[in-house]
């Protein structure tokens, strides 16, 4: 039997709704799957693993297998060393494990790096450092071939890690130490409207930390350099804080956060990066600053050097903060 036109006009809207259900369902998974949703993110966990250390030290990290580490790095990690000298400075490594430890002597890093007693050399396990952290649910999911600036997003994820699990200072390492900071909650601000992630400081589980964790993996752009690291630390700190114009040398704080003035690391910005390169009669003092952001970053082209009596900024500041990495790389003595 024929059923009702009325009938039938009802089983086809019904059954063009279901589609589109069906449809919607559909894009909302595969959206999620991309925006690597992670459903726990507001649950802190009881962390289980014990701090590495005692107290909370100053950190670094390399994300490649590289082994080959430059003498900026080093000078990095020695000027570290020599101005926190009660302090654990953790270099964290991927490369790093046994069947490479018996080649580290053939790199000038290790001839440093091993003189210094309170420098350590740990190798960077991923899926270690990511548990118990909203991290490792995107860490599983994410493919790294698919990924343009893999690096950079990988740097970002585990300097995040780093300061939630163990607490301490974390810099970059093209960041030269000329003073102790004398905080221990921190971010660095580039400008008025930016915060840097390149150093950044805060007590073991601090909220910052893990605040910015969750944000990484729900608002994570693989296409959009800086949106996994400097975009979204400033993003996180605006919720807090209005970052003021610093048209003073002072710096602000808020939330049990201080943010530090752009003269603290960047008193040469990096538009003016070459500066760093270019000859000086005398060492500007950096009275107002903790550190000094070298940007690597726009180097990358250039390719400029610390040429032996060459007089410029940075060869004398490898002179002053990093002596053993300037006699070792610079003047290639070993």
């Amino acid at each position: 039997m024929a059923l009702p036109k009325k009938t039938k006009r009802i089983l086809t809207r019904d059954a063009f709704i279901f589609c589109i259900i069906i449809i919607i369902m559909y894009k909302y998974y595969q959206w999620k799957e991309q925006q690597f949703i992670y459903e726990d993110d507001d649950i802190m966990p009881e962390e289980e693993e014990q701090p590495l250390f005692p107290e909370p030290g100053v950190m670094f990290v390399e994300t490649t297998d590289n082994l080959n580490v430059s003498a900026l790095s080093v000078c990095s990690i020695e000027s570290a060393a020599r101005m926190y000298p009660q302090k654990p400075v953790v270099y964290f490594m991927k490369g790093l494990n046994d069947s490479k430890a018996s080649i580290s002597t053939h790199y000038k890093a290790f001839d440093v790096l091993k003189t210094l007693s309170n420098v350590y050399l740990i190798p960077l396990d991923y899926k270690l450092l990511f548990n118990h952290t909203p991290l490792l649910y995107w860490y599983q999911k994410v493919n790294p071939a698919n990924e343009i600036y893999w690096i950079h997003v990988i740097s970002d994820a585990s300097r995040l890690a780093l300061l939630w699990k163990y607490g301490g200072i974390y810099f970059d390492t093209d960041v030269i130490s000329v003073r102790q900071i004398p905080k221990r909650n921190f971010l660095a601000a580039e400008s008025s409207s930016s915060s840097s992630n390149g150093v950044m400081g805060f007590e073991r589980h601090h909220y910052f930390p893990w605040k910015c964790m969750k944000n990484f993996v729900r608002n994570y752009r693989r296409n959009v350099w800086g949106n996994n690291g400097p975009r979204l630390v400033t993003h996180i700190l605006k919720i807090y804080c209005d970052l003021p114009d610093f048209t003073k040398t002072g710096d602000i704080n808020c939330h049990n956060i201080s943010v530090l003035h752009p003269n603290r690391f960047y008193p040469i910005p990096f538009a003016k990066w070459e500066e760093y390169f270019e000859p000086v009669t005398v060492m500007p003092a950096f009275s107002n600053s903790y550190a000094l952001h070298l940007w690597n970053y726009m180097n990358k082209d250039k390719k400029k050097t610390i040429v032996a009596d060459s007089g410029s900024l940075a060869e004398k500041l490898f002179i002053r903060y990093c002596p053993l990495t300037y006699k070792t790389f610079v003047k290639n003595i070993r």
